[in-house]
């Protein structure tokens, strides 16, 4: 996938307002910890993760991509209605149906052509519909499109506690470890062709994307419903993460070698890279495994945890306001999702 007419020109965010530290979570799993004589700390430890933020107890997602989308707005100086597509990517969702994208899309007032729909690929979400979007301006089908997408963790985090406490086993342990790095935010990517006279200066051009995929893993992780009872069903997420780390890096260094040959690239010419966020095993791991030193990447998972598909995003945006990524760097977004899917996009800043 190439492109030469596919601009970013915002990326917008909201942070959950509640935060929740790694020892809160280990002081509820007290009895279980005492059990395996586990000391505390040890979350932090495995994970590197300190805390992570929490939406409020019955906060609406598409109240958060709202929010986010507004101020995608606000910063580029478009309306609603400049919009030709505007895409939810999250893993959570309002409901089954319809499309989380319709309240967003009616809030925001977009016109009646404009293309609303839900997209779903794990964690790399707002990749697929960022990608999706570029191909609709690269065809010519639409000027501008937004990507949405608002995750939230308090719900699978607490039910998977009650679970690790109603069946305390090393193996229940360490299925669910992964899902407690969870956190929440909400983001919204403006894609332009560039012929918009903005309100803003960030105009990040997109390059190209490779995509690989290994299907065959897509028992490695699993987040969904199960059977609790005659016609009770309740949410479970269970990871291995040992084999969904080896596997995924395995994906990433061949996604990778395509990704530079596609761009005629060298691994020093990749300025900066933003790494889907998972926690600092991961990410020593496939920072290695790709050759690319750790003062090119822009962590977030030690104050944000893993937010889903919002973290890469908010990463990104991070790293902008904060001058780590620069005008004129060639940077990589980098992401690795359940299923298993790997996904690089280049884009010069």
């Amino acid at each position: 996938m190439k492109y030469s007419r596919v601009f970013i020109n915002s990326l917008a965010y909201e942070l959950a307002p509640e935060v929740v530290s790694s020892s809160e979570l280990e002081q509820r799993l007290a009895p279980l910890y005492q059990k395996f004589r586990i000391p505390m700390g040890q979350l932090a430890a495995l994970t590197g993760i300190n805390e992570r933020r929490w939406w409020p107890k019955g906060h609406k997602l598409s109240d958060g991509a709202i929010d986010a989308a507004r101020k995608a707005l606000a910063e580029t100086g478009l309306s609603g209605d400049n919009l030709g597509a505007l895409v939810y990517t999250g893993v959570c969702r309002d409901q089954h149906e319809p499309a989380t994208a319709c309240r967003i899309a009616a809030a925001l007032g977009v016109g009646r052509e404009t293309a609303i729909y839900d997209i779903s690929n794990a964690c790399l979400g707002v990749l697929s519909g960022i990608l999706d979007i570029a191909n609709r301006i690269e065809l010519g089908q639409i000027r501008a499109g937004m990507v949405v997408s608002c995750e939230s963790a308090r719900d699978i985090v607490d039910v998977t506690i009650d679970s690790m406490l109603a069946e305390p086993t090393m193996q229940n342990f360490a299925q669910s470890l992964a899902t407690l790095t969870g956190g929440s935010g909400a983001v919204a990517v403006i894609l332009t062709d560039g012929s918009f006279e903005l309100a803003t200066d960030r105009n990040h051009q997109l390059l190209g994307a490779s995509h690989l995929s290994a299907p065959e893993h897509h028992q490695l992780c699993q987040w969904g419903l199960q059977e609790a009872g005659h016609k009770l069903y309740r949410e479970f997420m269970r990871t291995d993460a040992v084999a969904l780390l080896k596997e995924g890096v395995e994906l990433a260094k061949h996604t990778w070698q395509h990704f530079l040959a596609q761009r005629d690239w060298l691994v020093e010419q990749v300025d900066k890279v933003i790494c889907h966020q998972v926690g600092a095993a991961n990410r020593k791991q496939v920072l290695s495994a790709l050759c690319i030193p750790e003062e090119k990447e822009f962590p977030t998972f030690q104050l944000l945890g893993n937010m889903g598909t919002v973290s890469l995003p908010v990463s990104a945006a991070m790293a902008h306001d904060q001058g780590f990524l620069r005008r004129g760097d060639q940077v990589s977004f980098l992401g690795i999702g359940s299923g298993l899917n790997c996904m690089m996009l280049g884009i010069r800043w």
